[in-house]
């Protein structure tokens, strides 16, 4: 189907692309083939490398099941927290009040411009300089720090983008109907916006869940991808069998996550498209009823 945009291939472009097809998977075929045989000439293949995460318990119980629970109890931390922040710093953006305007978009542009993992090594020095945090909880603590800034940032942007994407007749009606600025915002344009922004939201929580991992590398945080140093030294450097299995739990949790999002967002798109708002009654003004009555 031609559109603006694509044109229906005819027959010299639809050999053309199976042609570009069929070479594409004799080069990856080439490439995995190598790599293979490279990994078996290692012998990282051997199944002696790969069996403790079938047969032995241990390696499950002791390192990556605890590894995979700090994970999530970072990334479940930094996104209760991030989410609200974010809302609140976008809507912020979006003041007509300088005073506020300003200030929050120099506090956005500020941290979502610094590596969330520099924010980290930041929020692990001052909880040791100022605070009496115990080292036994400070990585965690800096590692959910520097994900809430960083993040709480970025989805401000996505606020105000999802927001802004509206059709500007959408806010002129709600003011037309006698809606304060605030009402307008909570009633009428952050419902709308929400289908609009969900899919960034959902790439910047898996985001989240990733990122956790930087507090392993350099903070001893002893998160899932951080096992991998335990479990090789004490199985036998069986690094790539381990590091396999720590990306499937990762694209497992990330394929849950994204599928509920997809989820919940069709959910969204079938319901009302424009969400009924009921207008807060007014002083001294007759409401519908009253008004039939008298007029009758």
């Amino acid at each position: 189907m031609s559109s603006l945009l694509y044109d229906t291939p005819g027959p010299r472009a639809k050999r053309r692309n199976v042609v570009y097809t069929i070479v594409f998977l004799a080069v990856l075929a080439l490439v995995a083939w190598w790599v293979l045989g490279a990994l078996d000439d290692k012998h990282q293949l051997d199944a002696d490398k790969w069996s403790p995460f079938v047969t032995d318990a241990n390696v499950w119980t002791t390192y990556l099941l605890p590894g995979l629970g700090e994970t999530l109890k970072a990334a479940a931390l930094s996104i209760v927290i991030a989410l609200p922040l974010g809302a609140a710093l976008g809507i912020g953006r979006l003041s007509d009040h300088r005073w506020v305007r300003i200030p929050v978009g120099v506090i956005v542009e500020f941290f979502r411009a610094i590596p969330v993992l520099l924010l980290m090594v930041f929020a692990s020095a001052l909880y040791r300089e100022f605070t009496t945090v115990s080292s036994d909880f400070r990585p965690l603590y800096a590692v959910v720090t520097g994900l809430v800034l960083y993040n709480a940032s970025v989805i401000a942007e996505v606020v105000r983008s999802g927001v802004l994407s509206l059709p500007r007749g959408q806010g002129d009606a709600a003011v037309a109907l006698g809606m304060r600025k605030g009402q307008t915002m909570l009633y009428v344009l952050l419902p709308q916006a929400v289908t609009v922004m969900l899919p960034a939201l959902v790439g910047q929580l898996v985001v989240i869940v990733k990122d956790t991992a930087l507090g392993g590398a350099l903070l001893g945080f002893e998160e899932l991808l951080s096992q991998n140093r335990q479990i090789t030294a004490n199985y036998g450097a069986n690094t790539i069998a381990t590091l396999v299995v720590i990306a499937l739990i990762y694209i497992i949790i990330n394929f849950a996550l994204t599928t509920f999002a997809s989820r919940l967002e069709a959910r969204l798109r079938r319901g009302k498209k424009t969400p009924s708002v009921t207008l807060p009654a007014q002083a001294g003004a007759p409401d519908a009823k009253s008004e039939a009555t008298s007029g009758a």
